[in-house]
């Protein structure tokens, strides 16, 4: 069952958009990222300064939609159109599979480099009485921004638990999530973003929340790599979360030029260790994640790794 409150959306991915023109030495980069709240957005904004740091290039962050758009986006956007999507969504778009039936085209979709796996947070009032996922029953529950991966994936992780038809899904953008859980309007959300998500601290601040954990069980049914998000990580939890992370890549199309797309690559390695100073999700991110790009890589991104003596599988 679903309901409707009204906000802006939400996601946590990220899209960039890249106009390289020949005629300057300068390429404009318009970094489209998650709302502001959230841990992609976060990401974005490093990305953008490391670029411009790094590379020179000319970069402005701007707000997205979700996963899915921007995979869609793909085979209508020009050359330069650089997006964030899990590995996962491109095979399906590929494969023609939901929510890609009857499209065609995704094959020029081209792979750059891996960014910090996407977590799975199930938030909850500590006072909803919710401790595990069967609580949820005829309870109000966010499954994420509209449209976004992580609302897919929340409505694939109910199904396989069983409590998805048990649910009353609230059909929101992910910003109104915190409010509305804070306000009582629902007994919590779910999110997708690398740990720790500036949404579920918020939420932490001033109402006591509980984080749910799959239980071994649990793990069998649902589709991930299990992660434990650490006690300690959010205002009031101070136990081990088991939940399921996927992997997160950065991707371009096949007409992006070469020089773009090098020179994306190799700023974003050549900071990756500075920019885990300051947010230590970016320490994650290592070479051999490269295997899970789902995609050929763009000659620019392939002449960097060959380069830098980085073997990629």
């Amino acid at each position: 069952m679903k309901q409707t409150l009204t906000a802006a959306l939400a996601a946590a991915t990220l899209t960039l958009s890249v106009i390289a023109s020949p005629a300057t030495a300068d390429t404009r980069i318009t970094l489209k990222a998650a709302k502001a709240a959230s841990s992609y957005y976060a990401m974005a904004v490093q990305l953008s300064e490391a670029a411009k740091s790094a590379a020179g290039l000319d970069v402005t962050v701007e707000e997205s939609q979700g996963s899915v758009q921007n995979v869609k986006e793909a085979i209508r956007r020009p050359a330069g159109y650089v997006f964030t999507s899990p590995p996962s969504l491109i095979a399906s778009a590929q494969a023609g599979k939901k929510p890609f039936e009857g499209e065609t085209g995704y094959d020029v979709v081209r792979g750059l480099f891996p960014i910090p796996s996407l977590t799975m947070h199930w938030v909850v009032r500590e006072d909803s009485g919710v401790k595990t996922f069967a609580d949820l029953a005829g309870k109000s529950f966010i499954a994420g921004g509209k449209g976004s991966f992580g609302e897919r994936k929340t409505g694939d992780v109910f199904a396989a638990l069983g409590i998805a038809d048990k649910v009353s899904f609230v059909d929101v953008e992910l910003n109104a999530a915190v409010p509305a859980l804070k306000n009582g309007q629902v007994a919590g959300f779910a999110t997708a973003g690398s740990y720790p998500a500036p949404n579920v601290t918020e939420a932490g601040a001033g109402t006591p929340i509980r984080l749910l954990s799959l239980s071994a069980a649990d793990l069998e049914k649902v589709k991930g790599d299990q992660q434990v998000i650490p006690a300690g990580t959010y205002p009031g939890v101070n136990y081990d979360v088991t939940t399921i992370s996927l992997p997160v890549n950065a991707y371009t199309v096949a007409a992006t030029d070469d020089e773009t797309a090098y020179k994306l690559t190799k700023a974003f390695w050549d900071s990756k260790a500075t920019m885990a100073k300051s947010n230590p999700w970016w320490g994650g991110v290592i070479t051999s994640m490269l295997a899970d790009m789902g995609a050929t890589l763009h000659p620019g991104a392939a002449k960097y790794y060959a380069e830098a003596g980085i073997a990629v599988k």
